[in-house]
């Protein structure tokens, strides 16, 4: 399922497909999403994941 949206509440960042359903949460803050992938900030690195949750890469900023 596509990454339709990812919303900042407090310290975590909650993930959702097209249909409205929850994907997954990460903490940290949001710095982006895309259709397949949504950034988190922690501190001063940059971390990538997929729909699930999964670590895709980081980079540092």
């Amino acid at each position: 399922m596509a990454i339709s949206t990812a919303v900042q509440r407090g310290s975590w960042v909650y993930v959702y497909n097209e249909k409205g359903a929850y994907l997954t949460s990460l903490s940290g803050q949001l710095y982006g999403f895309t259709s397949s992938t949504v950034s988190v900030k922690r501190n001063n690195w940059v971390y990538v994941y997929d729909e699930h949750g999964g670590y895709v890469s980081s980079f540092s900023c």
